[in-house]
């Protein structure tokens, strides 16, 4: 489709480029879902090996990964001093940037910022991603992290609504929890916790 777009556009009329437009769109968006809906069937029969993590690597690719978001929001972005922990660095390298392309994505009128922590528990280990954006209503906390669950129009901030379901799976894979807490207008904080020596799930 997109061969079709570059080879015709404005050799049609003004509606066939539109709705040659419309069609690459649809099938962008479609397979991005397809990836996402494979990403989350992936994530219980993933072999990959747990090695240590160092965090603030996997804190550094990701924010090298969303540089043209942030940039283009004008984020700023800290954080406090992350741990080494026992995992999958690929799936929480996903968890990471996932969470923190929505702190930059679902933000108010000012820019971004966003702060991550990290809290050693008896247990193991609590990170938490902190932001000022829109915020989330108390009743959608559970809502957010089901399969498919949108709680804006796709127009206003794209998505698949799959990437906080598939945060979830790998954490809990991990042997953790994830949540959020969050007040409308004021922000949101995702946190995580890790145990000490993550078991398989």
């Amino acid at each position: 489709t997109q061969l079709l777009a570059r080879r015709y556009k404005g050799k049609l009329d003004q509606d066939a480029d539109e709705f040659v437009g419309f069609v690459v769109e649809g099938v962008t968006r479609m397979q991005r879902l397809i990836n996402d809906l494979l990403a989350y069937s992936r994530v219980s029969t993933c072999s990959g090996e747990y090695v240590e993590v160092d965090l603030e690597r996997v804190f550094a690719d990701a924010v090298a990964n969303l540089e043209s978001s942030i940039k283009d929001s004008h984020a700023e972005i800290t954080h406090e001093p992350l741990p080494r922990i026992r995992g999958d660095a690929t799936q929480l390298g996903h968890v990471v940037q996932n969470l923190l392309s929505n702190a930059v994505k679902f933000r108010a009128d000012e820019p971004p910022r966003v702060h991550v922590s990290a809290k050693r528990e008896t247990a193991g280990w609590t990170i938490a991603i902190q932001d000022n954006g829109i915020g989330i209503e108390a009743e959608y906390f559970e809502r957010i992290f089901v399969i498919f669950q949108r709680l804006h129009v796709r127009e206003q901030y794209p998505g698949t609504g799959i990437g906080l379901a598939i945060a979830k799976k790998i954490i809990e894979r991990h042997g953790g929890m994830i949540w959020v807490e969050s007040k409308v207008g004021e922000g949101t904080t995702v946190s995580f916790s890790l145990p000490v020596r993550a078991r398989k799930g």
